[in-house]
């Protein structure tokens, strides 16, 4: 099949949206599916206010029609409700194409930790977004019941995967400061709950992974903790494995596919009862969930680093791709021969 995926968010940015729609192009070609990715790549941006690392297209309709146009797909999926995605979904109603939707961040939740902004008003307006979709593909059980609440239709589950071969206990780091070593990895941002580990009184060191706008304002409130900037691929991975536990203080993700690399490198994990953790930590083995994060760190550091590897062993992206496939919805050819409709559909 041709597939058109259109997203806001795409490289450089460095996110789990990113990771986890590029695992899911590169397996869609393995599997002899041809994909063309619709993003802000080579289009004229503004940066996100407060959030300069997020860029977002300027006025994009005419160029994503198009695209689409240009492509022609059989399915499309609209992963973001961003300029981008927006321009996509008109196109889709004004075509009577069909067309799924994935709902990959708490937006009403992230808006509230930066603006004093009615959480119904956004809530309302990401229903609307995602109304017409025939399928909106949700990371977790706790995320569609919770989303099904506010009254959204037509939710199915679409897990993450882990890069096994990638991520593993082997090569650690061997960090030189006093253990055990407390990892944090993620994006340094208000909306990740990170002061909640660095204010933590424990005992060893911190090492957080990661950038974003509030990077350089807690590194000069915290000079006792390591803020080492992003890191990638192998030299990620051996960070990882250097650690004696990983840390997940957020409070807003609907995932958090940092735990499974994580779990992977063999670092058991303590993080909150919430959304996310939940659905991922679902073995007392691999870590622990509290609301005391303190306890949770103390009580993690005794687990089993094997187990944690063996945990995650068959959670691959080929797996998670499978289920995002499953899902699409393709076009009829009667359908992509019909004219455009004068005004989009809903």
């Amino acid at each position: 099949m041709r597939i058109a995926i259109v997203t806001d968010a795409w490289k450089p940015q460095v996110n789990g949206v990113v990771q986890t729609l590029g695992k899911t192009r590169d397996e869609l070609g393995r599997m002899g599916h041809e994909v063309h990715m619709v993003t802000p790549e080579g289009r004229r941006t503004v940066p996100l206010p407060t959030y300069p690392e997020i860029r977002l297209a300027l006025f994009p309709k005419r160029g994503v029609r198009r695209e689409l146009d240009e492509f022609d797909p059989d399915c499309v999926h609209i992963a973001t409700e961003g300029p981008l995605g927006l321009a996509a979904r008109r196109y889709c109603l004004s075509r009577r194409l069909p067309f799924t939707t994935a709902y990959h961040t708490q937006f009403p939740e992230y808006f509230r930790a930066r603006w004093p902004i009615p959480l119904g008003w956004i809530v309302a307006l990401l229903r609307w977004f995602h109304r017409p979709a025939t399928r909106t593909m949700v990371p977790t059980e706790r995320i569609r019941d919770k989303l099904e609440g506010r009254g959204f239709k037509n939710l199915v589950i679409w897990s993450r995967g882990v890069d096994t071969q990638l991520f593993t206990p082997e090569e650690a780091f061997e960090y030189e400061l006093p253990r055990p070593v407390w990892i944090c990895m993620g994006r340094v941002a208000v909306e990740k709950n990170i002061e909640e580990f660095l204010d933590l009184d424990l005992e060893g060191s911190k090492v957080i992974i990661g950038d974003g706008p509030d990077r350089l304002r807690l590194a000069a409130r915290y000079a006792d903790c390591h803020f080492l900037g992003y890191r990638f691929g192998r030299e990620l991975a051996r960070h990882l494995a250097g650690g004696d536990v990983f840390v997940f203080p957020s409070r807003t993700d609907t995932f958090g596919i940092v735990m499974l690399e994580a779990l992977a490198c063999g670092l058991p994990v303590a993080a909150l009862p919430v959304e996310g953790p939940v659905d991922v930590i679902t073995d007392p083995a691999v870590g622990v969930l509290n609301e005391n994060l303190k306890a949770a760190c103390v009580e993690a550091l005794g687990l089993d680093r094997a187990a944690c590897r063996a945990f995650v062993e068959r959670r691959s992206w080929r797996k998670s791709t499978g289920q995002f496939e499953s899902y699409l919805e393709p076009r009829t050819r009667a359908t992509a021969s019909a004219q455009p409709a004068s005004r989009p559909l809903r």
